[in-house]
């Protein structure tokens, strides 16, 4: 094990170990990664000088490292009262075992045992993906939160798999230390096993590991983070998206970047956490998030906040820290979170929803004020009445920007952009006249006018000029006539309240 990885279960082992010290009787740790837990309870135990014990519902109880089971003890309430009558103490690992809590026996015998552990050094450990705990027992749980493995800990995974795959068959490294540290920042917000899994695939599928493998972990680790349903994930090497214009925002991200530097720590600077985006649909606060990830060179994740809810109390706050916990072990990373009014409604909805979207909005709040993280927050809103009060009070985010509709000059960048994007060279074109025509038009109607212009000549069969793009300006009619009394009132409300992003 490597110095760095052994470091950082050091510290999560002696955090337990204190856990237990203090007459904890019940720790519950939610997550997927149990030999992980095993190995910190195996640290744990050592350290204590006492016995750590594993019970599953397939093989009952036994002592850590032995085969055979104590008899009969695969049944939870025999299991309890087996632990109830045992005088030695010890870590008890039970895996999946809150679902058997439902029934009132097993849940009156668990709690009479956490009673009578909180006076001796016996700690009963509850693993599993989500861990619901009856009224009743949660005065007698602490949760710990495991957070996803850190750089030590994969590099030390990345040197003991390469170890161990050598012996299994030759394989040529290709990766210089520099090439290596990539892969390690590769392998972030996983967990251990899919990392090992990632890159065991990757040596075994052409004997060899090079810098092309990298490409092949971020291409899949984005897949295993999209599979989990929280996030997005774009890799900064995919970061390809233009921005017009918004030379305010481009100043001000400039200044802020420099908050994650050594110089700023030395003077006692937090890094920054993030900004509002608010503004005219379509006009380009997404691509403006992206734009900040592509300009700091960080990968992107994005966070839709209605994917968070869920059906069941409690799973929704607690989708919400999962999400955040693995952006924060992949910091320094920008955070996307679009179109937030949707996952944070203004107070007078709470009713509806049981009080869930204020209880996310604190969630959210508490994370954003106290976070020490490298993690970038970008976060867009459409609707600025829907959003709470208190996510626009000065603190949450450095900064908050009104996207307004496009000056003369950013149209004619956003024609060049979406002309070349498209094959076609601006030079060709009259962009003044065009930029002209297309004014009160947003960015993503500037750019539907040019891809309906260009199947109109497609289909004639003939090239893209200025008339056809002049043409199809003409017959489109934007949001800001469509809904002219909504845009101007939002344009007008916000002049004097945000700053603006040119």
């Amino acid at each position: 094990m490597s110095e760095s990885s052994a470091s950082q279960l050091s510290t999560t082992s002696h955090e337990i170990k204190t856990l237990i010290l203090s007459f904890h009787p019940l720790v519950v740790i939610e997550t997927v990664e149990e030999d992980r837990v095993e190995l910190i309870l195996d640290s744990v135990a050592s350290q204590l000088r006492i016995p750590l014990f594993e019970w599953s519902l397939t093989t009952g109880l036994r002592r850590r490292g032995e085969r055979i089971p104590f008899h009969g003890t695969d049944q939870p309430l025999i299991l309890l009262k087996h632990l109830a009558g045992l005088t030695v103490e010890g870590i008890f690992l039970l895996k999946d075992f809150s679902q058997h809590l439902s029934s009132p026996e097993v849940s009156r015998q668990f709690k009479e045992l956490g009673d009578s552990f909180s006076l001796k050094r016996s700690t009963l450990v509850l693993t599993g993906d989500s861990v619901s705990l009856p009224p009743d027992i949660l005065h007698l749980a602490v949760h710990y939160d495991l957070k996803l493995p850190g750089e030590g800990e994969l590099r030390g995974m990345l040197r003991e798999l390469l170890r161990s795959l050598r012996k299994q068959q030759p394989y040529t490294l290709d990766l210089s230390p520099d090439d290596l540290e990539r892969l390690v920042n590769a392998l972030r917000g996983l967990t251990l096993k899919q990392a090992r899994r990632m890159v065991a695939y990757c040596v075994l599928e052409d004997a060899r590991l090079d810098c092309a493998d990298i490409e092949k972990v971020l291409e899949r680790k984005g897949r295993a983070i999209r599979e989990q349903g929280l996030l997005e994930y774009y890799p900064a090497e995919a970061n390809n998206y233009e921005l017009g214009g918004f030379g305010s925002l481009r100043s001000w991200l400039a200044r802020a970047k420099v908050g994650f530097s050594r110089e700023a720590r030395g003077f006692n600077l937090d890094p920054p956490k993030g900004i509002l985006l608010v503004g005219v649909q379509g006009c380009g606060k997404s691509l403006a998030a992206k734009h900040v990830a592509r300009d700091w060179g960080l990968p992107l994740l994005r966070l839709e906040m209605s994917r968070m809810y869920d059906k069941y109390i409690g799973e929704s706050e607690k989708n919400f820290r999962r999400a955040i916990q693995q952006a924060e072990s992949m910091a320094p990373v920008v955070l996307w979170t679009d179109e937030i009014e949707k996952g944070l409604s203004a107070p007078k909805s709470s009713e509806a929803d049981g009080g869930l979207s204020a209880r996310l909005m604190g969630v959210f709040l508490t994370w954003l004020q106290e976070k020490n993280s490298d993690v970038f927050v970008v976060a867009t809103a459409n609707n600025v009445s829907a959003l709470p009060a208190e996510l626009l009070r000065k603190g949450r985010f450095d900064e908050v920007f009104f996207v307004d509709l496009p000056n003369f000059e950013e149209r004619k960048a956003i024609l060049q952009i979406h002309l070349r994007l498209r094959q076609q060279e601006p030079t060709r074109f009259d962009l003044d006249r065009l930029a002209e025509k297309l004014d009160g038009f947003s960015g993503a109607e500037i750019e539907q006018v040019i891809v309906s212009a260009l199947y109109q000549s497609l289909h004639g069969k003939t090239a893209l000029t200025t008339e056809t793009v002049e043409k199809e300006g003409s017959s489109t009619i934007p949001l800001s006539v469509s809904r002219h009394e909504e845009v101007s009132a939002l344009r007008e409300w916000a002049r004097d309240r945000f700053v603006n992003v040119r």
